[in-house]
């Protein structure tokens, strides 16, 4: 496939304005799919689960199988409204979407169309620079999830080159609340940077609520960017394309960098752009063609013949709006100020997407600062060599258990080092650890002093330059001490000790 031609990313924004709108797919994780009693692969108890074990007849199509409504999967998506700061409709309708799924038995979706559950929203987004961005947001509906592919005997594991393909229904039914904003203007260099900040935004208040796992790597939350370029002074609008299903933060904001460089270079030489889907390709750094882009009128539309309408009880939305968490730009703020970090520290954590993970460790009991610092160093470090994710590794309460540990003098940083690999391995608490190790600090001075006395017997002329006053040659009469000890002594007390011996002789 040719390289598109791509213009310098400031030479764009000086000939277009970017126009942007996110579609964000949301999967709920309710015990059952929307519309059948299987369980949801997408909440955590079944992640994992053998292809087509996660089915009803209503999963896979069946004649006769007539769907029923999840309740908790209604209040989530009502929570979600609110959350953006949404109306909710006095009354919503299902529709059936007619457009060919290869893994959706029943050959249509059922979705939302005119009559959504939650509309005409806006949500607050904070870029890294601390600037604020409010995203205007359309609509909010609820809809089913399609199955899952699997391209069997190709290279790439892509349908092109591929022998045949394997259909896994656990997906199918999945509840979905699907996000979808208005055109957002102004953008311009941050264009980028926005799309990144407002799908971490998203996964940010979707976790607060406890409606979803948000986890972009495995498909939870999925984000399709639409960007379009019009000439500057020009009001009316370009031919927007649709990135789909873009599987990280990171990803989302290049891809609409790379289709801001690549549009501009087809406008200023005269082109024209194509509505499409166009694919991330993670590897290349580069979108691709997927299929023409259908209008609503394509999908046929109606409403769904099977269901009701969802007609939400009014104290039951007032419940749902007392209940909401904080919104995440005012968490943000909250917690900056309340741990005192500067700017850079702070944002830190906020991209190492470990902000949850810092508070509950703070919360257990460990200063802000040490809390940063094990989650940002040790623990990110070993995640990222067993490509795994850091809140999988350790839990905040033991983290802040082993700090405490530091705090007390039963560890030193490089024994606490050892201890969380042992906690990381399955082998107990940061204590049952240490005692099942015998990694604890030798807090006993004569077992020191024995041991620098040796030491200091085996290097008279160190002896005798501590002596004379030159206390830097000590280090290497605690270097021998640590070794003996085996690294479990303090350091600073050894070599108070090892000044008070030299002295003493």
């Amino acid at each position: 496939m040719a390289k598109d031609a791509l213009m310098d990313f400031d030479e764009a924004l000086e000939l277009f304005e970017p126009v942007l709108g996110f579609e964000v797919h949301v999967e709920l994780n309710t015990a059952t799919k929307m519309f059948s009693a299987a369980p949801n692969p997408a909440n955590e108890a079944n992640h994992g689960a053998e292809p087509n074990t996660l089915v009803a007849p209503v999963d896979m199509g069946l004649p006769g199988a007539l769907p029923v409504v999840n309740a908790e999967a209604i209040r989530s998506s009502i929570s979600l409204g609110l959350a953006l700061g949404c109306s909710i409709a006095p009354s919503s309708r299902f529709a059936r979407k007619n457009y060919f799924y290869p893994d959706l038995g029943k050959n249509y979706q059922i979705s939302q169309y005119d009559e959504p559950i939650a509309f005409e929203g806006s949500v607050e987004v904070e870029l890294e620079d601390g600037t604020i961005v409010t995203v205007p947001i359309e609509r909010a509906h609820m809809e089913e999830d399609a199955g899952k592919l699997t391209h069997m005997g190709g290279s790439t594991g892509r349908i092109q080159g591929a022998e045949y393909s394997l259909v896994d229904y656990n997906r199918a039914g999945v509840p979905l609340v699907e996000i979808v904003t208005k055109p957002i203007f102004g953008a311009e260099h941050s264009a980028p940077a926005l799309a990144k900040a407002y799908v971490a935004t998203i996964r940010d208040i979707v976790r607060a609520l406890g409606i979803s796992e948000a986890r972009l790597e495995r498909g939870n939350l999925r984000c399709d960017a639409n960007v379009s370029l019009r000439p500057r002074g020009q009001e009316k609008l370009g031919t927007r394309t649709e990135t789909k299903n873009v599987n990280s933060m990171r990803s989302v904001e290049r891809a609409v960098r790379y289709e801001i460089q690549r549009q501009a270079a087809i406008l200023a030489a005269g082109g024209t752009i194509t509505q499409e889907t166009r694919h991330w390709h993670e590897d290349t750094g580069r979108t691709s063609p997927g299929r023409p882009k259908s209008d609503a009128d394509d999908y046929r539309y109606f409403p769904e013949p099977d269901l009701l309408p969802v007609v939400p009880a009014p104290e039951l939305i007032e419940e749902l709006r007392a209940a909401l968490p904080e919104p995440p730009a005012a968490r943000r703020r909250r917690l900056k100020a309340d741990w005192g970090f500067a700017d850079i520290d702070f944002q830190g954590v906020v991209n190492a997407g470990l902000l949850d993970e810092v508070e509950a460790t703070v919360a257990a009991g460990a200063t802000p600062a040490a809390a940063r610092k094990w989650w940002l160093s040790e623990i990110s470090r070993i995640a990222n060599a067993e490509e795994r994710e850091p809140a999988e590794l350790v839990s905040p309460e033991n983290v802040a258990a082993l700090q405490q540990l530091v705090d007390a003098g039963t560890l030193t940083d490089k024994l606490a080092r050892q201890v969380l690999e042992g906690v990381i391995a399955g082998e107990g608490t940061p204590q049952q650890v240490v005692d099942a190790r015998g990694l604890a600090v030798v807090s006993d001075d004569g077992a020191l002093i024995a041991a620098i006395d040796e030491a200091l017997a085996a290097q008279p002329d160190v002896l005798a330059k501590i002596r004379d006053g030159k206390v830097q040659a000590a280090g290497a009469v605690i270097g021998a001490v640590m070794k003996a000890m085996k690294g479990q002594a303090d350091a600073a007390r050894v070599r108070e000790l090892v000044l008070e011996r030299a002295a003493a002789q």
